[in-house]
C-alpha cells in the first residue's frame, strides 16, 4: 500500500490500524535541539482522543504516547523521531458482522476491489484512528512553528444546520465545551440539535475553521507546489472531510474583481500590506504576510444505528443496522487533525523555502 507518507523535507509516515496493536508515525527531518517531551505531543493527542463527552465514541483509550527514538535529555538529536500509541480497548467482536457485507459511506467495497482482501475491525487503516500518527507528528510541528512565531487556531465553524456567530466569537471558549465552538450560544444549541441526532439513530457533519498567525510572506511556489494546493493536498486526505475551501472559497464565484481583489496600501515607513484578505492569506500560491484561513467540510459519521441499505459479499441486497461504538459526529476530534495537518504542509514548505534566495543559503553556509 502507497500514499502513508506525507512531506518532502519534514517527512512523515504514519503506520498501524484501529484495531491492530497500536499506531504511530516516524518523523524525519526534525532539526536536532528542538526540546520535546510525551507531554508536548500528549497536550495534542488529548484533544482527539475518544470518550471524552457523550458526543464522542465511547472506546476507552487514553491514546498516551511513547517517543522511541529521536530524543535525547529531552533534545531531539536530528534523526527519525519514532512515536507509538497502543491500542488498549479493541472490541474488534463488534466488527465480525461487518465482514459480509458492505457499510455505507465506507471504505469497504473500495477495499476488496482495490486489494481484494480487507480489514473489517473499525476499517483498518481507513479508521479514523489512523489519525493518531498525524496528530502526533503535528504537535512536533506546531512546536517548530511557535519557536518561529506562527501559531495556529483551530475550532468548529458549524455543525448541521447551526454555525457560530462570529460577533460572539470566544476563543477562550473553544476549549470550554466539547464541540471546540467559539461561540457557547452556539456550541447549546448544536448540542441540542446533536441529541436529536442521536435519538434518531442518525449522525452529523459541520465545518472547521483553521486560522494560521505570523506567517511570512514568500511561502510557497507559482505551479505546482503552491502552499493552498499542498494545504488542500493535506486537509482532503483526513478521511472525513469533503470539502476545501481558502479566504473567501467558493463565495468568489458570485464576487466581481473591485469586490475580490485585495487592495494594497504602505504606511509612513513604506511597509506594504493588504487592506482586506480576501484570498485568505495566499496570493499566486505563496503566502502574503496575512493570516491564512481555511475551511473543511467534515461529513456525517457513516456508521450509524438507523437501518440502511446494502449489498453483502454474495451480492444480495440486504438492510443493516450498524452495532459498535461510533462519534454521532466527527468533527469536534477532527479539529486538531485539520490543526495538525496544516501545521505539518507549512512546517515543510518552510523548510524547503530556505534555499530559495542565494543570499540565504549564504549567510547559512559563510
Amino acid at each position: 500500500m502507497f500514499g502513508s507518507s506525507f512531506g518532502n523535507i519534514f517527512k512523515i509516515t504514519t503506520w498501524g490500524e484501529s484495531h491492530g496493536k497500536g499506531l504511530g508515525v516516524i518523523v524525519d527531518g526534525c532539526p536536532a535541539g528542538l526540546s520535546l517531551s510525551e507531554e508536548d505531543i500528549q497536550v495534542y493527542l488529548d484533544r482527539r482522543k475518544p470518550g471524552q463527552s457523550r458526543y464522542t465514541t465511547k472506546r476507552g483509550e487514553s491514546d498516551t504516547v511513547e517517543i522511541l527514538s529521536g530524543v535525547f535529555d529531552g533534545k531531539t538529536t536530528g534523526t527519525s523521531i519514532s512515536l507509538v500509541v497502543y491500542n488498549k480497548d479493541q472490541h474488534t467482536a463488534d466488527y465480525n458482522e461487518i465482514a459480509g457485507y458492505y457499510r455505507p459511506g465506507h471504505a469497504d467495497l473500495n477495499y476488496d476491489t482495490k486489494y481484494g482482501f480487507r480489514d473489517y475491525r473499525g476499517g483498518g487503516r481507513s479508521s479514523g484512528r489512523e489519525t493518531v500518527g498525524r496528530v502526533a507528528a503535528g504537535a512536533i510541528a506546531c512546536k517548530i512553528l511557535k519557536q518561529l512565531g506562527i501559531t495556529l487556531s483551530s475550532y468548529t465553524l458549524s455543525i448541521g444546520p447551526v454555525s457560530i456567530d462570529k460577533t460572539n466569537f470566544d476563543k477562550d471558549a473553544i476549549m470550554r465545551n466539547p464541540l471546540y465552538m467559539p461561540d457557547m450560544a452556539a456550541a447549546e444549541k448544536a448540542a441540542r440539535y446533536l441529541e436529536k441526532c442521536m435519538e434518531e439513530k442518525n449522525s452529523s457533519g459541520g465545518i472547521i475553521e483553521c486560522v494560521i498567525h505570523g506567517m511570512p510572506a514568500g511561502i510557497g511556489d507559482p505551479v505546482f507546489e503552491k502552499l493552498n494546493a499542498n494545504l488542500g493536498k493535506a486537509i482532503l486526505s483526513i478521511g472525513a472531510v469533503k470539502g476545501f475551501e481558502i479566504g473567501d472559497g467558493f463565495l468568489v464565484s458570485t464576487a466581481t474583481g473591485l469586490s475580490n481583489n485585495d487592495s494594497y496600501q504602505a504606511d509612513e515607513q513604506g511597509n506594504i500590506s493588504k487592506i482586506t484578505n480576501h484570498a485568505g492569506g495566499i496570493t499566486g500560491g505563496m503566502s502574503d504576510g496575512c493570516d491564512i484561513i481555511f475551511r473543511a467540510a467534515v461529513k456525517p459519521t457513516p456508521s450509524i444505528a438507523a437501518t440502511q441499505q446494502t449489498v453483502n459479499k454474495s451480492k444480495e441486497n440486504i438492510s443493516i443496522n450498524i452495532k459498535g461504538r461510533h462519534d454521532p459526529v466527527i468533527v469536534p476530534r477532527a479539529v486538531v487533525v485539520v490543526e495538525s495537518m496544516a501545521a505539518l504542509t507549512v512546517t515543510d514548505m518552510l523548510f524547503s523555502s530556505m534555499t530559495s534566495r542565494m543570499e540565504d543559503v549564504i549567510r547559512f553556509f559563510m
